[in-house]
């Protein structure tokens, strides 16, 4: 995807965004640590580069920021994860990532998204209603320390790039 500035005139960085490499797993495992109570271990992480199901795309500037992991599998995608270290929320960085996201599916020809959410996380909840995506289900109890409901969040009819 390439780089692009982030930031005011007086502080500014220099961001990539990119698709992960073998090189990334050891700095998205950590960054799984500090972001889920449920993180995926290394070799999770790991599994990832080589899977023909997802793909992930990670946002570094001197380190790693955040990632995106998604799937597309018959004609509908699925946001698997979306991380940003917690010292670099609040500047957009989610929203940089879910645009990729939106970018591949376009490309793609995928008109529905789906994810889920925890029911408190409203942060990822704002994020996400402003890309269309509304509840639909909930899975109660679905997530542990602490136990909370899952959200089940939807995306439908999408714009397409026609081939």
């Amino acid at each position: 995807m390439g780089y692009f500035q982030m930031g005011n005139a007086r502080k500014s960085m220099e961001i990539m965004l990119r698709k992960m490499t073998i090189e990334d797993v050891t700095a998205l495992s950590e960054l799984e640590k500090q972001c889920f109570t449920d993180a995926w271990s290394e070799n999770m992480v790991r599994d990832l580069v080589d899977s023909s199901w997802d793909e992930v795309w990670v946002l570094e500037s001197e380190r790693i920021l955040g990632y995106i992991n998604f799937r597309f599998i018959a004609g509908e995608g699925e946001l698997m994860r979306i991380a940003v270290l917690p010292e670099h929320r609040g500047h957009g960085y989610s929203r940089k990532l879910m645009d990729v996201m939106m970018e591949e599916a376009a490309k793609n020809q995928i008109t529905d998204l789906t994810l889920e959410v925890r029911a408190g996380n409203e942060p990822a909840i704002g994020l996400y209603k402003a890309y269309n995506f509304a509840e639909e289900a909930v899975r109660k109890n679905y997530y542990h320390n602490p136990t909370e409901d899952a959200l089940i969040m939807w995306a439908h009819g999408l714009p397409t790039i026609p081939t």
